[in-house]
Order: C-alpha cells, then sequence, then structure tokens
C-alpha cells in the first residue's frame, strides 16, 4: 500500500465507527469546506487542507510522501525518540521499516488535539445532554487542553524521523472510535446486568486478559460489583478527557455506568457525587484493541506489522 492510502483508510474507517453517525460528521467536513472557500487566496496557504476530508485533527501523515510504499509499519501507542531509532536499528539489521505509526498523535497532529474534542459535545448529546449544556461545558475544558499543548515540543520524534528519513504517521482518532463503537455494541448486545458483568466481559476480550496478566486489567473505580449497570456510556474517543461537569448532566439524561479507558481523580469524584458507575478498561489495552481493529485491515492488504511501545498485537478474522 501507499502511504496515502493507510491514511484515508484509517479516515474513512474513523469515519464509518465514529459514535456520532455518519451525518454529523460530514456536516463537520461541510463546515470546513466552506470555511476555506470563504478565505482569500493568501489565507488558504494556511489552511489545513487535510480538513477537507479528514475531520480529526490528530491523524495525520507526519513526515513522508504520500507515494512511498509501505510494506513493514512498525506501530505503537507511543512513538518518541526511541522508537524511532528502534526502526532505523531494524532496518540496519535487515528488517526493513518503511513507515512508523504512533497511535498518540505528535507533531502537528499533537498540537492540534484539541480541535478534535468538539466532536464531545455531539456524544454527550446523542446520550441525552442538551446541545446547548454539551457546548458550554466543553468550551473551558477544550480551552484548557489547548493552553496545556502550547508548551511542548510537539516535533521532536517527528524531527528525528526526518532526519533519517523515515515515514511517519499517527492514527489516534480512527482507533479510539473503533474501540468505542465495538464495545458500546457489544455490550448493548450481551446487556450486562451488573458492573461485575461488564469486567467480566471485558476480561473476554484478548487485549484485556492480557492486560490483566500485568496488573493493568478491567477494575471498578466508582460503584460495586454487585451493582446494576443501567444505561451503558462507553466514553473513549474524542481526543482526550472532557468536563468533570458532564457527569451531573449524564446522570440526569439517565446515563448509569460510564466505561472509559482511564479516569482523572476530579473526574472520579464528580462521578461519585452524581452516582454515576465507572468501569475502567484500561487504557493500552483499549488502545491496542481500537489499534488492532485498524491494523487488521492493513495486514489484509500485505502490509507487515511490528509492534511495539505498549501495543499488544491480537487478529482478528
Amino acid at each position: 500500500m501507499k502511504l496515502n492510502e493507510i491514511y484515508r483508510l484509517a479516515v474513512e474507517m474513523a469515519m464509518e465507527s465514529d459514535p456520532r453517525g455518519r451525518e454529523e460528521v460530514k456536516k463537520t467536513l461541510d463546515k470546513a469546506k466552506k470555511a476555506f472557500e470563504d478565505l482569500k487566496e493568501d489565507e488558504k496557504k494556511e489552511f489545513d487542507q487535510d480538513k477537507l476530508f479528514n475531520p480529526y485533527s490528530d491523524t495525520r501523515i507526519l513526515y513522508g510522501d504520500g507515494e512511498r510504499e509501505v510494506k513493514v509499519i512498525l506501530a505503537g501507542v507511543d512513538i518518541e525518540v526511541g522508537e524511532v531509532l528502534l526502526a532505523e536499528r531494524l532496518t540496519e539489521k535487515g528488517r526493513k521499516i518503511d513507515l512508523i505509526m504512533a497511535h498518540h498523535p505528535e507533531g502537528k497532529a499533537l498540537a492540534a488535539l484539541h480541535d478534535v474534542m468538539a466532536m464531545q459535545e455531539d456524544i454527550l448529546h446523542k446520550f441525552g445532554v442538551p446541545i446547548n449544556v454539551a457546548q458550554g461545558i466543553m468550551a473551558s475544558r477544550i480551552s484548557e487542553v489547548q493552553r496545556g499543548l502550547m508548551p511542548l515540543n510537539h516535533n521532536k520524534a517527528v524531527d528525528a524521523a526526518r532526519i533519517l528519513d523515515l515515514p511517519m504517521m499517527c492514527v489516534h482518532t480512527p482507533a479510539d472510535n473503533l474501540v468505542t463503537t465495538f464495545l458500546q455494541n457489544l455490550l448493548v448486545e450481551k446487556q450486562s446486568e451488573t458492573l461485575d458483568d461488564i469486567v467480566k466481559l471485558l476480561k473476554e476480550i484478548p487485549e484485556y486478559a492480557e492486560a490483566v496478566k500485568v496488573n493493568a486489567g478491567p477494575f471498578i473505580s466508582v460503584g460495586s460489583g454487585k451493582r446494576k449497570a443501567g444505561r451503558v456510556f462507553v466514553d473513549m474517543t474524542g481526543g482526550t478527557g472532557g468536563s468533570e461537569d458532564a457527569y451531573a448532566k449524564l446522570a440526569q439524561s439517565g446515563v448509569g455506568t460510564i466505561v472509559g479507558m482511564h479516569i482523572g481523580e476530579k473526574h472520579r469524584k464528580e462521578a461519585e457525587k452524581n452516582h454515576i458507575n465507572v468501569v475502567i478498561a484500561g487504557h493500552l489495552a483499549s488502545d491496542s484493541l481500537g489499534m488492532n481493529l485498524f491494523l487488521d485491515h492493513l495486514e489484509k492488504k500485505g502490509v507487515e506489522v511490528v509492534v511495539c511501545s505498549g501495543l499488544v498485537r491480537v487478529k482478528r478474522g
């Protein structure tokens, strides 16, 4: 496959599995196209034209010609300078790496991570929070994340890849959308009655079973095993953690349990205060599941995948 084909496939699979639904995603693309058309010619030079087909700011080709052929990928949850050097070392030893693929964003995708968080507004709305309320509680959180990203050295790993002429990309929201929809559909299908039932179901998934072996498996963060789950909200996409103010609104809209990758202490306390159960599935296991659902498609097209940096590879038929 060519690098551009891999990139486009990631975007397409993300849109297909987006919990907002494809129509809402299309609205985002339509707004981007109109914004671009309304710009003056000199302003268009500064516009990120990937936005015209890719609504996920945290997923980009970070370095490399889109026409380059890719036969072997080194994929990991976090790709930093060490993993770039690992790719170079593997190539030196005869296992040529054609592309480094990160899950978590780096470079310009990391600098724009906050842009993708607006999708959380529509997801909250889908779970019963009025859209004006969802936008209100997300506004300050998005601004907070943007300010937090400003001091970071975004391009450190990308610069290393460029110096070594190793193509690099990141696949963040596509993988997060895939794992979110996979788990949401599974939990609806199985209709787990209690929190213990949810944890048991998660542990039957290979990625989470492997996480249990390294003490990073699913656990109940808020609530107890015998509590009824009620309506379950799988909260694993939208850039990064949302606003702690969402828990009160979700409780009012009838959400009983949130299944997430991880949770901060402020968010955990708000969930507890509002009597929302929280099951933590596990961060790296969830990221691995989302990435695996994408990597399976690449392998079917003849691309070989080498994993590193916390990514546990499980193949599905």
